[in-house]
């Protein structure tokens, strides 16, 4: 009896891996797919959907729309098949609550057949003619065995804890992406302590901040970046998260794309506009009269150590790096804002003497988020990987779909997607600029050098 191979198999799904499910299922081809998920349902960092916060792009950035707009999977059929069409006409907003991504997201998975759940990949192997990947359910135990011309890896990020905050009481001292199951926990508390910059730590700071006055307990926010910093968040600006500055990034030499990195933290680490907004006003509200808010806000300083006091507090050392000042601080509830980490996935170690990296020990990859390898028996793509190649485009939501439509059409061959240039106002290569605007090139020996 012949094994069934399937043309892709997917680890991993999240918004990006999901869209790439739905683009597939909509495309007019025979492409055969598996998805595999370790979790036994889709829930979108489902810890972190605090009421009244929104997605960070617009509603248009689902998970199919900017590959094509006409799919039965769009964000607006989702509100026309829910009934709630004129309801999202007159809510009037571009960005659209989280809760209701997630809701939308578990819809799109409702409707295909090719996601099998409770599936945690243990293993990718080179199985001659084709990949064979390995995996087991996380409950029962029990193992399955998929064969594939093609593997896309999607699994995404896992909480960053840093060593100092580890091996203590998790009720007390617990990671920003488990919030809401321990948001009763914080607001029985007599003090609290959020640790970290960036939206995640925001929106748990504007949410503990707006309910402290029926709660009564002490608020603090304490971060190692220089400030509160909003996001860039202008129209012009917008234009680098477009396939054109992916493509102009992806040529610059790899020792430029890491200088440029460094420098575009605030393009999508920031706090939005209106959160920040709303912690202002909050905070302005509760200062009226002779009322002082029972907060504190504090940069430029770093967490270095912690310590469990007998009466059940932690005494947190803070040191503030520009002015070379430590400090003690005490709270009964410390949150970790402290990010996210890639994790290499573990389940591609059999093929790593295949896999190319840099001298930085990171992936290789292709334009088209293929990893460089040698002598596989087909590709292995990647989702969010490629910060380091591609550029700040390779978290966004909004270009999740020019990704897939790449992968998509790199895989059947032709472009079922359209996946070229986008039409924006700015050019990113000079080439481009003097093309259009009849300019022309200096000889290389009349440019001046500073």
């Amino acid at each position: 009896m012949s094994q069934h191979v399937h043309d892709i198999v997917a680890v991993g799904v999240g918004p990006f891996n999901l869209g790439l499910a739905a683009l597939a299922d909509d495309a007019d081809t025979d492409l055969d797919v598996a998805f595999l998920e370790q979790k036994s349902e889709f829930n979108w960092h489902e810890e972190m959907l605090i009421e009244n916060t929104t997605l960070e792009v617009p509603f248009l950035a689902d998970l199919v729309t900017m590959a094509d707009p006409t799919s039965q999977y769009s964000y607006l059929n989702y509100l026309r098949e829910n009934d709630r069409l004129y309801e999202f006409y007159f809510y009037e907003e571009f960005f659209i609550p989280r809760r209701e991504y997630n809701d939308y997201c578990r819809w799109t998975v409702d409707q295909l057949d090719t996601i099998d759940f409770d599936r945690r990949v243990t293993n990718v192997r080179d199985d001659g003619d084709v990949f064979a990947v390995e995996a087991v359910d996380p409950t029962t135990e029990e193992t399955y065995e998929y064969f594939a011309e093609n593997i896309v890896v999607g699994i995404g990020t896992r909480p960053q804890v840093p060593e100092t905050f580890r091996g203590y009481s998790d009720q007390d001292v617990f990671h920003s992406s488990s919030y809401l199951d321990h948001r009763d926990r914080c607001l029985d508390a007599n003090s609290i302590t959020v640790v970290g910059s960036g939206q995640s730590a925001a929106e748990i700071f504007r949410d503990l901040l707006e309910r402290q006055p029926d709660a009564d307990y002490s608020l603090d926010w304490i971060t190692r970046s220089r400030g509160f910093f909003q996001l860039i968040d202008a129209k012009l600006g917008h234009m680098v998260y477009t396939p054109d500055y992916t493509e102009y990034f992806y040529d610059l030499d790899q020792e430029t794309k890491d200088e440029v990195l460094e420098g575009q933290d605030l393009l999508y680490k920031g706090i939005d506009k209106l959160t920040s907004a709303r912690i202002y006003d909050a905070l302005y509200e509760q200062s009226i009269g002779d009322s002082e808010p029972d907060v504190g806000l504090l940069a430029m300083t770093e967490v270095s150590d912690i310590d469990a006091t007998d009466d059940g507090t932690y005494h947190l050392r803070c040191e503030q790096w520009q002015e070379e000042s430590a400090f003690v601080h005490e709270t009964d509830v410390v949150v970790l804002a402290t990010g996210y980490e890639r994790p290499e996935p573990m389940f591609l170690a059999p093929l790593e003497s295949q896999i190319h990296r840099d001298d930085r020990d990171r992936l290789e990859v292709s334009e088209d988020y293929r990893l460089e390898t040698s002598d596989l028996p087909g590709d292995i793509f990647v989702q969010n990987a490629e910060l380091h190649t591609h550029g700040i485009n390779a978290p966004d939501l909004g270009l999740g779909c020019y990704r897939n439509a790449v992968i998509l059409n790199t895989l059947i061959g032709e472009e079922v997607y359209p996946a070229g240039r986008a039409s924006t106002f700015q050019d990113f290569k000079a080439e481009s600029f003097v093309e259009n605007r009849d300019a022309r090139f200096l000889e290389e020996s009349s440019v001046r050098s500073d």
